[in-house]
């Protein structure tokens, strides 16, 4: 007889609510000699998830992907209400794309009781995004490292498009000894060229033809950077067509080492253009190499 606490079999997709029955799934098959790539994920899923768990598919893994809003990595008057959730259209999709394990917990479950302990990444989160959401990153690497611990992948799968985010992780991996590699995957973008995005259903459609001008305007900044450009210069240029373009704000737009994200002024080596903006009540990253 099946077990209350047995996960949810959806055609060949198990669906697991708590970290006993996701360790019991994933042992399962480890003893079959399975490798595991771990998905993170907060729902309401593109092609850009789905490209994450193809990754893991191509290198022989079994794709375990986890849906949770995470609380902790928004701020007071950030979007966490009304962050996009469907949790059966994601269900769809993924069992679609080929993926075999979904952790889908409550909040209790990823954080039960009093929870005194976060993980804090410095240095890399001192620019970007960092000064603008507070407390963010210590959100990330929290639930990152205990959804690394819960489900003990060989390898976990993160899109380019947060770019800073990537880098807190490999780092947080690397000093902390975590014995698991991060993989970074390409951005997946609309055809005009916007990265996909969960928020992107926030734009009318007004402002879903002015935010294409965000990718054209990266390429500006990298194609005049190769080229010997000053980055100071060239983001300047592009920040202003970016404003006359339809765009509210420019929060940032700099060019920055690719590892330890210190802005730049000329080209030298591995670089990324990389900017956030507001357009309506949407607020835009994305990067690109230079």
């Amino acid at each position: 007889m099946k077990s209350s606490n047995d996960p949810t079999l959806e055609q060949g997709l198990a669906v697991v609510r708590t970290v006993a029955d996701l360790r019991r799934t994933v042992a399962a098959f480890r003893k079959a000699g399975r490798t595991v790539g771990l998905v993170p994920t907060m729902g309401a899923l593109h092609e850009g998830h789905i490209s994450l768990v193809k990754g893991a598919l191509e290198r022989g893994d079994i794709p375990v992907t986890s849906i949770f809003v995470n609380p902790t990595q928004f701020g007071p008057n950030e979007d966490f209400a009304a962050y996009p959730r469907d949790e059966q259209g994601d269900f769809d999709k993924l069992r679609d794309a080929g993926c075999r394990i979904v952790f889908a917990p409550s909040k209790d479950e990823m954080y039960p009781g009093q929870q005194l302990t976060t993980v804090t990444v410095t240095g890399i989160t001192d620019g970007l995004c960092g000064p603008l959401r507070p407390g963010h990153f210590q959100g990330v690497a929290t639930v990152v490292s205990k959804l690394l611990l819960m489900a003990m992948p060989d390898r976990a799968f993160f899109g380019e498009k947060d770019y800073q985010q990537l880098q807190v992780i490999k780092r947080m991996v690397r000093d902390l000894s975590m014995p698991f590699e991060i993989v970074g995957m390409p951005t997946v973008r609309e055809a005009d060229g916007l990265a996909m995005s969960s928020r992107n259903r926030y734009m009318n459609p007004t402002e879903r033809a002015v935010a294409t001008g965000l990718y054209r305007e990266l390429n500006a900044v990298a194609k005049a950077v190769r080229a010997g450009a000053s980055c100071t210069a060239a983001t300047a240029e592009a920040s202003k067509a970016l404003l006359a373009g339809g765009f509210d704000k420019i929060e940032y737009l700099t060019v920055v080492d690719a590892e330890s994200l210190e802005p730049l002024e000329k080209v030298s080596g591995p670089a990324r253009v990389i900017a956030a903006v507001r357009l309506g009540r949407t607020r835009l990253i994305d990067n690109i190499a230079a």
